[in-house]
């Protein structure tokens, strides 16, 4: 643990993340004041866990990768054995109350252990890719077993962005992704039959209005009928009168451009893609390997999220429950937001020192 100085505190990262948890705050305000007390409990325990992983010296993180390694695998075996159901997902453990989603919160043990996988497997490229492919596999697995399909997918893209960015051959890639899509029409048929629905409705939005195009087609009526400026706070009809289901969660953009309009949409991607290019801009400092990577997973992370959300609240992607980074409502999602906000801080503060001490 490093003793906290204000200087490593990266305000270019640290800024327009408040600024999104604030339009957050302020949207969930209008929809209901208790998601909002709840919320604002939220932020308070992010930033107390921003500030200890801002202080924490990300070596650390190396002598211990295996170990969390270990703890991300008995805390998905503790969930599918303990877990409380919601909505036919095995994904939640309670503690005195306080529902909490694992798989949500080792999002960073996951990018920790790719890295060092990655950073110290001693072998050739096929045999690393190939071990990096076989420790994943139990992890992917453990999550589909919920099943949370949606979060597998994030975990599978961003192991993927990892292992592209660590230069290995594209040939690798291309024999992957053939092995993965030819048996595509064998496993469709083994879908459950919400995950076929939600594919079918990709393709046609309009097939069931009532049933499983129903959260699709609300989506975009919200963003449609905010206009310009929006309806104004508490005027949405869409998010207020819960015709929008998942308002808070899933489709709080809709929310968010049913209230502010494009002006205020806009204004969300915006602060998303800075904060996308400030890590990207900290990943380019970086000269070794394992933060590197880190750095790297952190972006694909937040990256995946942002497309598949914002796609989903537009109709472009299925709906796979995928939340919003810093505006979506919930604890797991916003504590985890500010961890990998804290890794990044610390790990691009401890370059610009070792620069500054080159230079003298």
């Amino acid at each position: 643990m490093n003793r906290f100085s204000v200087h490593r505190i990266d305000f270019f990262l640290l800024v327009p993340s408040f600024l999104l948890v604030l339009i957050s705050l302020t949207t969930l305000f209008s929809i209901d004041a208790t998601l909002f007390r709840q919320q604002i409990f939220f932020l308070f325990v992010g930033f107390i866990f921003y500030l200890l992983f801002l202080n924490i010296d990300y070596r650390l993180f190396e002598i211990y990768a295996k170990h969390l390694y270990a703890l991300m695998l008995i805390i998905f075996f503790i969930v599918l054995l303990f877990g409380t159901e919601v909505h036919g997902l095995r994904g939640w453990l309670v503690f005195f109350g306080l529902r909490v989603q694992p798989v949500e919160l080792v999002k960073p043990f996951f990018i920790i252990f790719v890295a060092y996988c990655l950073s110290h497997i001693k072998l050739s490229n096929l045999g690393k890719y190939i071990a990096a492919v076989g420790v994943v596999a139990p992890v992917i697995f453990l999550i589909l077993r919920q099943p949370d399909t949606g979060t597998a997918l994030v975990y599978v893209a961003v192991f993927c962005g990892m292992l592209l960015m660590y230069g290995f051959p594209l040939y690798f890639y291309i024999i992957s992704i053939v092995a993965v899509f030819m048996p595509m029409p064998v496993i469709f048929q083994f879908l459950r039959p919400y995950q076929k629905e939600r594919l079918i409705t990709l393709f046609n939005l309009t097939s069931d209005p009532l049933g499983s195009s129903y959260n699709a087609i609300q989506a975009l009526i919200s963003i449609g009928s905010g206009g310009f400026f929006g309806k104004g706070l508490g005027e949405g009809t869409q998010s207020v009168l819960r015709f929008l289901p998942e308002r808070h969660t899933d489709f709080i953009f809709a929310s968010i451009s049913e209230n502010f309009g494009f002006i205020g949409g806009i204004s969300v991607i915006c602060l998303l893609v800075f904060i996308l290019y400030r890590i990207y801009k900290v990943s380019t400092k970086i000269k070794d390997t394992y933060p590197y990577l880190i750095v790297i997973g952190v972006f694909f992370i937040l990256l995946v999220q942002v497309v598949i959300n914002v796609g989903m609240n537009m109709g472009m992607v299925p709906i796979i429950g995928i939340t919003l980074p810093f505006v979506s409502y919930g604890g797991s999602s916003l504590v985890t937001s500010f961890i990998i906000l804290g890794i990044i801080s610390a790990i691009g503060y401890e370059y610009k020192k070792q620069q500054s001490l080159e230079i003298q």
